[in-house]
């Protein structure tokens, strides 16, 4: 009865294995797509991580390049004013060389400069009554006036051309600042598009992630019915095996009762018919008190 209760537990167990492995082939299954769906998921979030440094790497060149627009712009303008500035000057400038080309003497200003010379040097070197000095005096006047305006108009003169080559420098520069603002400014747009871009492509990519993660949980959730089963069944082998062993023990100690109970009744036969004993026979009747 007791043979046929263990192969029967026996039977049991065999048929747990083959359960477990079954189970524990399923949950493999479960496992090793969990493990590529986590691997496929690192990977998008690693390229998510790289867009976003590439990300900020655009959005700090394209803040440098607003930066520097802006300070050309500032320079540009800062141009334009003072070109502004500076045609305001000539236009005033030569409408004071006009008038006073209006005022311009009839004699030329060598002429003149010749002719105070002149005066100057008989003044000073010849002797003259008080009326001709008096009169020397006043000519020299008259002429010195005539000369302040050639002086004047070459003064105003000087002033415009040096005005006009300093409107072409600003112009210049102006011009220049344009130029480069242009191009920073093209460069900038080119890096906010490229910006755009890789926020959009991020976008798509932590959501591809996220739903490559959600996918993954539920796979490991799958996996939790099949692994309690696993761990219910390990039990119940466990427990077959224990029950087993109990009464494999069982059968032990009652075949060593057994053996010992027949070893002792052949002992108490041995000794009524005063026969020698076996030192097992000895020790077995000393245990149970009798005196061999």
């Amino acid at each position: 009865m007791r043979r046929e209760k263990d192969l029967s537990k026996r039977q049991q167990i065999e048929e747990s294995n083959e359960k477990l492995s079954l189970l524990r082939e399923q949950t493999d299954k479960l496992e090793a797509e969990a493990s590529e769906l986590a691997e496929r998921r690192d990977k998008l979030n690693e390229r998510f991580k790289k867009l976003r440094g590439e990300t900020t790497e655009l959005k700090l060149e394209r803040d440098k390049a607003n930066e520097k627009v802006r300070e050309l712009k500032l320079k540009r303008d800062e141009a334009k004013a003072a070109i502004h500035q500076r045609i305001e000057e000539l236009k005033d400038i030569r409408q004071e060389i006009k008038n006073l080309a209006d005022k311009k003497p009839s004699k030329p200003l060598q002429f003149l400069q010749e002719q105070f010379d002149s005066i100057e040097w008989k003044i000073q070197t010849t002797s003259l009554s008080l009326q001709e000095e008096k009169e020397l005096v006043e000519q020299v006047r008259q002429t010195e006036t005539q000369l302040k305006v050639y002086r004047k108009l070459a003064h105003l003169r000087q002033k415009s051309l040096e005005l006009q080559t300093e409107i072409k420098t600003l112009q210049a520069e102006g011009k220049t600042c344009h130029e480069a603002l242009t191009e920073i400014a093209q460069k900038s747009q080119e890096c906010h598009q490229k910006m755009l871009a890789k926020i959009e492509e991020s976008k798509k990519i932590k959501a591809e992630a996220d739903s490559l993660h959600k996918t993954f949980v539920q796979t490991r959730e799958k996996t939790r019915p099949f692994q309690e089963q696993i761990a219910y069944t390990l039990n119940k082998m466990r427990q077959l095996k224990g029950e087993i062993r109990e009464e494999q023990q069982k059968e032990k100690k009652q075949s060593e009762e057994t053996i010992r109970n027949e070893l002792e009744k052949q002992a108490r036969e041995k000794l009524k018919r005063g026969q020698k004993l076996t030192w097992e026979e000895f020790q077995l009747l000393a245990e149970k008190g009798i005196e061999p």
